[in-house]
């Protein structure tokens, strides 16, 4: 997958992109498809909380 035809997310903004198109520390991707990006915050939530349940 190119950074031109993959999606993110922006944390910023709340935003979906195509490509690249703003800072990396303000978004999180590459996503597939722009499905996937959108649904990017729950993906984080769901990661941090199995990381936590590893934790404990």
């Amino acid at each position: 997958m190119s950074d031109e035809t993959s999606w993110w997310y922006n944390n910023k903004t709340g935003q979906v992109e195509e490509g690249p198109q703003s800072l990396g520390v303000d978004r999180d991707g590459p996503y597939a498809t722009r499905e996937e990006a959108e649904r990017a915050p729950q993906i984080a939530r769901e990661r941090a909380a199995t990381w936590n349940a590893e934790d404990d």
